[in-house]
């Protein structure tokens, strides 16, 4: 069993028009099984943020230690950032700037990814970086009505190609006991 044929029951009340006897709404349940979801909310901004957590002691040492210039110490610690964060991948599940935020990567027979797998997911992480703009309305008392651009970043590509999972790190028992349920059945 494999986490993306993971199902999950779930169980909706929708409202009829019709009433009981003392007055109170009649509902309808219905049980679905929807798709188990990894994905959370405000995942991308976290792992954005996870990889400039990851990049940044890298391009501070190439910068100040070897005194590189600020694009060459960019793209080296890039690159340093891609097979590091591999290692760590294949190791701890994490990286640096993953731990911090609690988030761990998972395969879809939920273990750590080999090294090649999260090498792959590592360097197609550069072409993830696929920001939608949208636009949002806030209202506040002193300025009233204000707009602004909101932007999101889409960092699912090589989780799909890979076929990995980012999820927090108190999920993963109830994702590996929901596999477990599975293979026994």
């Amino acid at each position: 069993m494999k986490i993306s044929e993971l199902k999950k029951r779930k169980t909706v009340r929708r409202a009829t028009r019709n009433f009981d006897w003392e007055g109170n709404r009649i509902y309808n349940e219905f049980e679905y099984d929807l798709p188990y979801q990894t994905i959370y909310k405000g995942s991308e901004r976290e792992r954005l943020f996870a990889k400039i957590i990851d990049t940044l002691p890298f391009f501070l040492i190439f910068f100040f230690v070897f005194h590189k210039i600020a694009i060459i110490s960019i793209l080296l610690s890039i690159a340093c950032v891609i097979i590091v964060g591999a290692v760590s991948e294949s190791f701890f599940g994490t990286t640096l700037g993953k731990k911090i935020f609690n988030i761990k990567v998972i395969d879809d027979e939920g273990n750590y990814p080999g090294f090649l797998k999260s090498l792959v997911r590592n360097i197609l992480c550069l072409a993830n970086f696929n920001p939608e703009f949208s636009e949002c309305v806030f209202n506040t008392v002193a300025m009233g009505k204000r707009t602004a651009t909101r932007v999101n970043f889409s960092m699912h590509l090589n989780n799909q190609i890979c076929k990995t999972h980012i999820v927090k790190e108190n999920t993963i028992d109830e994702i590996r006991s929901l596999l477990n349920q599975e293979q026994s059945k």
